[in-house]
């Protein structure tokens, strides 16, 4: 302890103690005060508050404005103004109309730049104004200014022409396929498709040439063109027009509406077989609304059947031995 005390006793330590306490004193009040300081002047910046445009601000913008905004180097900008854009022009039926007459228009870039302007607002709430006369006639038309004089033979049953067809074949298609799909193919049989355009591709020289390369791409190929051409054989007036432009022979035309028949009997035969068997197999039959207890009871003694197959077939109507009042076969005449 003598050594400690002569320490304590020594003023040198003592004054070096009391100054590096002071020091430390400082330096934390220091710390402590710039640290407040630099809190109290830092400008914290005000986010930014959420706008949208209405309906008022996006009709109050002016063309000049709008071709501006356009020009804009943001491109959620530009984009914003695209859609007003062509919100207009959907909601504009003189727009509409001024661009089915470009797109009829002899001139080649004028038919392109009109094309592409409606097929930038063709969305589908613009669909319903296309489905006009008028509409499927300019379409019509502009497929007519779009034929190739020098186009080839299409007999090539390995090869499909259509990723080398004109831009405007292309988009028009686009458009007639959209319609068609919606309200199927009758405007445009109406709107002489068949005469103007189809029967003028090159199938042929001769009509024996002409039905056969027609029946061989409509056979082969998969494409909008083939898809169009398709619709409108499926239908009693596109048959008969085919007919009339020599693409299909009479007898023909009659046999491929007699397989369309035979095709639909056949699906719904194979239904109504389905849902025997699976009535049978589930052991209940479709409910109808009973009425009464003696309804009932002729509906349960009806649901009694008997199943006669050795396994070498499938099971058919003929197979199926039904009770009503006594046991018959379920598919001879007379039974409903």
């Amino acid at each position: 302890m003598g050594w400690q005390s002569s320490v304590l006793r020594d003023e040198r330590v003592v004054f070096t103690g009391v100054g590096f306490v002071t020091a430390s004193l400082i330096i934390i009040a220091m710390n402590t005060w710039l640290t407040r300081w630099r809190d109290e002047t830092v400008v914290t910046p005000n986010p930014p508050k959420t706008q949208y445009i209405t309906q008022q601000t996006e009709d109050s913008l002016e063309l000049k404005t709008l071709d501006t905004l356009l020009g804009h180097y943001n491109h959620a900008i530009k984009e914003t103004a695209a859609k007003i854009i062509c919100d207009r022009a959907a909601n504009d039926p003189s727009l509409l109309e001024t661009l089915l007459w470009g797109i009829t228009r002899p001139g080649y870039d004028e038919r392109v730049k009109n094309l592409r302007a409606l097929a930038v607002i063709c969305v589908p709430r613009v669909l319903p104004m296309l489905h006009t006369w008028k509409a499927y006639s300019a379409i019509v038309r502009c497929l007519e200014l779009s034929l190739d004089p020098e186009q080839e033979v299409l007999e090539n049953e390995g090869w499909d022409d259509y990723p080398l067809r004109d831009i405007t074949e292309k988009m028009c298609f686009i458009f007639l396929e959209q319609l068609v799909d919606h309200y199927g193919p009758e405007m445009l049989i109406r709107s002489k498709f068949v005469e103007r355009w189809l029967s003028k591709q090159n199938w042929g020289r001769t009509e024996e040439d002409r039905q056969r390369n027609f029946h061989n791409y409509m056979l082969y190929k998969d494409n909008k063109m083939k898809r169009l051409a398709d619709a409108v054989r499926k239908t009693g007036s596109g048959r008969s027009v085919l007919v009339k432009c020599g693409l299909m022979s009479q007898e023909g035309a009659d046999d491929f509406a007699v397989e369309q028949a035979d095709n639909l009997n056949l699906m719904d035969t194979s239904g109504e077989r389905y849902n025997l068997l699976l009535s049978i197999n589930m052991g209940r039959t479709p409910r109808a609304q009973e009425t009464s207890a003696e309804e009932q009871r002729i509906r349960h003694r009806n649901r009694e059947a008997i199943v006669v197959n050795d396994g070498t077939r499938p099971i058919g109507r003929d197979d199926i031995i039904h009770r009503d009042t006594e046991w018959r076969v379920l598919g001879e005449p007379g039974q409903s």
